[in-house]
């Protein structure tokens, strides 16, 4: 029986389209499908890039030996991040006991909250809370709170893994790229869009980590003031949220307002917290996050938004923190590619996806430099 020809690619712009149209279908199906591997894979690049990233800064700015600078930043983050887990943990635990003491007045609390909006609209009569609790499935939500919490566990065991692996297999990684690109310009090339990758994401995690800073600061503060029980549980809340666009700040300048209605008999309280957080809110978001993030995070809007969808949905929660980082790290790759230079253009702010310090730079093999203005 005789050989078929090898299927032929198609050439034209339509075939192109349509096979890159298919690639991205099936790219996706495969991450939803292996999301309980790519998570914490994802995770732990996070935090190795995370890792570089405090390395060169105690290099560059401790007397720390170079030699030690890798294992001290290693500590670090690790130390970081069972400390996150920990203040959640224990401040979730403190914000139980300091509610149990107030338990026999949230019934009658919840109550009157519902009495006064139910009067504020004009109508005689309220439902009570414990009529509201009886119509909820309180059972499915405790499960669903268990499996989510034992998936956290699990999650991080599996994502300290992985890091593990990643940190042992850096020292080929120089070996594996010589190999992979022995021209001396290819890999320059990859080196490059490596380094655009890895300056988009750190100056991405250092913006919102500075802003988050401040903000948690003013927020305290404030929640002080008004005596806001456990406020240091909710204002690491409030950090932590802010890593996830939009929704983040939804929870921080809404969930202590909704406490401090339960928690104190007058509304003044909570009527301070709101405006209070919301105005640290918009100042942070609208003045000094811009003035901050500069080209490091060149995203358009809608693009960040679409991002926490997408991620949000595959991958969970964990998508949802990563899904900024991971549209940065799409939008570099792509810039570096004539083909794909369109994409990363209309994944950009200001439609200018590289570095205003690279308008200079001369043109190479594979890859457009960002238009140059016309002389006056």
């Amino acid at each position: 029986m005789p050989m078929k020809p090898p299927i032929r690619l198609p050439t034209s712009t339509v075939g192109r389209n349509a096979v890159v149209a298919i690639a991205v279908v099936a790219s996706g199906a495969a991450v939803y499908w292996l999301r309980d591997i790519l998570t914490p894979l994802a995770m732990a690049i996070f935090l190795l890039i995370m890792i570089d990233g405090v390395k060169r800064f105690i290099e560059d700015r401790t007397p720390v030996p170079s030699r030690l600078a890798g294992a001290a930043a290693l500590i670090v983050v690790i130390l970081g991040f069972f400390l996150s887990i920990g203040v959640i943990a224990n401040g979730a635990l403190n914000f139980f006991d300091e509610a149990s003491g107030v338990t026999t007045r949230i019934g009658p609390r919840l109550d009157q909250i519902l009495y006064d909006v139910w009067r504020l609209f004009g109508a005689d009569t309220a439902p009570t809370a414990s009529e509201l609790v009886a119509q909820l499935d309180i059972r499915s939500y405790l499960a669903v709170f268990a499996r989510q919490a034992q998936g956290v566990v699990t999650g991080a065991v599996f994502v300290l893994i992985y890091l593990a692996f990643l940190l042992a297999s850096q020292a080929g990684f120089r070996r594996k790229l010589v190999t992979m690109f022995p021209d001396r310009t290819a890999r320059g090339e990859a080196l490059e869009v490596f380094h655009r990758v890895r300056g988009g994401v750190e100056g991405y995690l250092w913006v919102q980590t500075v802003t988050g800073v401040l903000i948690c600061a003013c927020a305290w503060g404030l929640m002080r003031a008004v005596g806001l029980q456990n406020a240091e549980f909710w204002t690491f809340v409030i950090f932590i949220v802010g890593f996830i666009p939009v929704l983040g700040g939804a929870v921080a300048g809404l969930v202590p307002p909704l406490f401090a209605l339960v928690q104190f008999e007058t509304y003044w309280q909570a009527v301070v917290l709101l405006a209070g957080l919301q105005a640290i809110l918009f100042v942070s978001g609208n003045i000094i996050q811009p003035r901050m993030q500069g080209d490091n995070q060149n995203i358009d809007p809608v693009v960040v938004l679409l991002s926490l969808a997408f991620w949000g949905k595959i991958w969970g929660v964990v998508g949802m923190f990563l899904s900024t980082p991971l549209a940065v790290m799409a939008m570099a790759i792509l810039a570096e590619f004539r083909g794909s230079r369109w994409m990363a253009i209309l994944l950009s702010g200001d439609g200018e996806p590289y570095a205003a310090d690279e308008a200079a730079t001369p043109p190479r093999r594979g890859r457009v430099n960002p238009p140059q203005a016309e002389p006056d």
